[in-house]
């Protein structure tokens, strides 16, 4: 069903660059008005105000980033074309104004801003920092399993020294254990209003907070209504980094791709991602719009082939699924060139211990069908293959090419598409067969990206149920290893069985592209690919 603005909106969105905006913000607003307040238009908004929630979607990541504070962030980096990026190899203080690990390297004291407050002016004390990492480690589901990944895993770790002071107490010396102190899971919140709103069945809260916010970030929900409209506005009592330049964040929901490019053409809005790569590089081509592009560090689009159950138990049929896939015809058509290829690697033993890198596979259907033989399917089969419609924008053309050359050797798939509200409640029940699916490690670690996806803890993320105890053994040897040599050689010897025994076959690492008016500036890539609305100035 195509969007439809109301009349008096589409009335209004009339009006072109700063009129129109003008308009949008009350018709009379000052020029100063305007440069201290920044339009967002994006396809889906949050469907919840608590990102440890279950079903949380990608845009209830980057609310949370704005509107709650961490101990650590990271420090910002510029990238080679001039992007501001965050840099994963340092951290920064936020809501921790220094910190030391101790000399054993088995805890680590974080000292507290003491000039700190909660939206609602309460003191930020060390016993909110531990009630919040307490409830990520107790929670369940993706904040408990991200928590775990950099060995933050029981509440008796996290110790109040004093009303400024907390303590991690280490399980085991994990590299990842300060840089996970810093992702979007173990937010702050304010304890004492929490808890007001909790009950015995309820012990966190989880209920009260879907629909509320207990935070002290840099901004503050001032009204959220799902599905149409979400605006933030400035916490001025914000102590933890530099006071935004930006008052408000009206932040609306627009499904269509075509009126969220016209909104940003005609300067009626600042800021938009999420369009089709082929819009994108028209946008670049004509250059009315600034369009700043980033590879998404330890990121793909892949195929995941459900290796629990027949058939795709069987590794030779997967290996004719890696040799059947449309490689350049996903790239140049679904992709429009915005992603780097993972595909026609020349050697199944990988030269350097990276991630994402290219596969020894490209599309040669004769291979594909020889291996079907072997694999027992010399007739064919029939599947699903399922992705999620919120990324239908390069999925829907992504799994009809992937479709249209299965069925040349002999696989008829039939596309399943699944709502995103859905999305990650069906694939934690490790049912489907194929799946089209993009997944992103905050981390930006080899091992961290197989943890989640291919180790035998069995993730929601491990969409391929893939268990192998020698991918476990030599996925928690990487992650713990201290000795340079043998951390790259294990990390190679993981991506080479990763190649023999394809759990899951890489299309590409896409881009994360955002459009926005010439006169913002301060956009810096985050790894949660949502904007941190600290950074940005207008005019």
């Amino acid at each position: 069903m195509p969007f439809e603005l109301p009349l008096d909106r589409r009335t209004l969105l009339k009006g072109s660059g700063t009129l129109g905006l003008s308009l949008l913000l009350g018709g009379t607003a000052s020029a100063q008005a305007r440069n201290e307040t920044l339009l967002v238009v994006q396809e889906l908004g949050p469907n919840s105000l608590d990102m440890h929630g279950v079903g949380s979607n990608q845009t209830v990541n980057g609310l949370s980033w704005n509107t709650y504070d961490r101990l650590l962030t990271y420090a910002p980096k510029t990238l080679p074309d001039g992007t501001l990026s965050y840099d994963r190899a340092t951290l920064a203080p936020e809501l921790a104004e220094r910190w030391e690990e101790a000399a054993d390297g088995m805890s680590c004291t974080f000292h507290l801003r003491k000039g700190a407050v909660f939206h609602d002016g309460t003191p930020v004390t060390a016993k909110d920092v531990k009630w919040s990492f307490d409830r990520a480690v107790s929670v369940g589901g993706f904040p408990t399993f991200q928590m775990s990944a950099g060995s933050l895993e029981k509440k008796e770790q996290f110790v109040v020294v004093d009303d400024h002071t907390f303590r991690i107490d280490y399980l085991r010396k994990d590299k990842m254990l300060l840089f996970n102190v810093a992702v979007v899971v173990p937010f702050v919140i304010n304890s004492a209003l929490a808890q007001k709103n909790a009950t015995a069945d309820d012990p966190w809260a989880m209920n009260w907070l879907k629909t509320n916010t207990a935070g002290g970030g840099a901004y503050k929900v001032e009204s959220w209504k799902p599905g149409s409209e979400t605006i933030l506005t400035r916490f001025d009592g914000w102590k933890n980094g530099k006071l935004p330049s930006i008052r408000r964040i009206i932040i609306r929901d627009v499904p269509s791709a075509g009126t969220r490019r016209a909104m940003l053409e005609r300067g009626d809005a600042d800021l938009s991602a999420g369009f089709p790569p082929k819009d994108f590089e028209q946008l670049i081509k004509e250059a009315k719009v600034k369009v700043v592009g980033v590879p998404i560090p330890n990121c793909l689009w892949y195929i995941a082939l459900n290796t629990s159950k027949p058939p795709f138990d069987n590794v030779k049929l997967r290996q004719a699924i890696a040799w059947a896939m449309p490689y350049q015809q996903i790239q140049d058509n679904a992709f429009f060139g915005r992603a780097i290829p993972m595909y026609g690697a020349k050697s199944a033993t990988p030269a350097e211990p990276v991630w994402p890198q290219p596969f020894p596979y490209a599309t040669d259907l004769e291979k594909a069908k020889a291996l079907m033989v072997e694999a027992g399917f010399p007739n064919g089969l029939e599947t699903t293959l399922s992705l999620d419609v919120g990324t239908a924008t390069v999925g829907e053309p992504t799994a009809l090419l992937i479709q249209e050359n299965l069925a040349k050797i002999g696989i008829k798939a039939a596309v399943e598409k699944i709502p995103g509200a859905n999305w990650r409640t069906t694939l934690n029940k490790k049912e489907l067969p194929m799946v089209l699916n993009r997944f992103s490690g905050w981390l930006d670690y080899p091992e961290y990206y197989f943890y989640w996806n291919l180790h035998g803890n069995n993730s929601i993320f491990n969409i391929s149920a893939y268990k192998n105890a020698e991918m476990d053994k030599l996925i928690d040897k990487a992650r713990f290893s201290a000795d340079k040599a043998e951390y790259a050689e294990t990390v190679k010897q993981f991506i080479a069985m990763c190649m023999t025994e394809v759990p899951i076959v890489p299309l590409n690492q896409p881009m994360h592209d955002v459009a926005m008016q010439k006169s913002v500036s301060g956009y810096e890539f985050w790894f949660h690919r949502e904007p941190d609305y600290r950074q940005f100035t207008k005019g």
